[in-house]
C-alpha cells in the first residue's frame, strides 16, 4: 500500500513538472527582435545597410536573394553568422549564441516585411 502512495506521488510530480517544463520553456527559446535590431546595427549594418550588401551587390537580405541562394531558413542564417563564409567574417567569438540566434531571427523578419 506505502508503495502505491510513493508510486502515485511520483507520478504527480512528474506530471506537474513536465506541465511546467511545456507551458513556459517554448518562450524561454524564443528570439528578441529588439536585441537582434541593436545586434544588427552594432555589427551588420555597415556591410548589409537597409538588407542590402555593400560587398557583393547580387546577394542581398532580401526575402528572394535569400530564398535564390538557399538562406531562408533561420538554421542557415545562424549558420553563415556564426561561421561566416568570405568575404563575411566569422561572429562566434564576438558574438553570444542567444545574439547570433536574435540577429539571425531579426534578419529573417525584416526580410518577410520587406526591409
Amino acid at each position: 500500500m506505502a508503495f502505491m502512495l510513493m508510486l502515485r506521488r511520483g507520478l504527480w510530480v512528474m506530471v506537474l513538472t513536465l506541465t511546467v517544463v511545456f507551458s513556459f520553456g517554448g518562450t524561454a527559446f524564443a528570439a528578441d527582435l529588439g536585441n537582434g535590431a541593436k545586434v544588427f546595427a552594432a555589427n551588420c549594418a555597415s556591410c548589409h545597410v537597409g538588407g542590402g550588401n555593400v560587398v557583393n551587390r547580387s546577394k542581398t537580405l532580401s526575402q528572394a536573394d535569400l530564398t535564390k541562394y538557399g538562406m531562408n531558413s533561420l538554421d542557415k542564417v545562424i549558420v553563415q553568422v556564426t561561421n561566416g563564409k568570405p568575404p563575411m567574417p566569422s561572429f562566434k567569438s564576438r558574438l553570444t549564441a542567444d545574439q547570433i540566434e536574435d540577429v539571425a531571427s531579426y534578419v529573417l523578419d525584416k526580410a518577410a516585411s520587406g526591409w
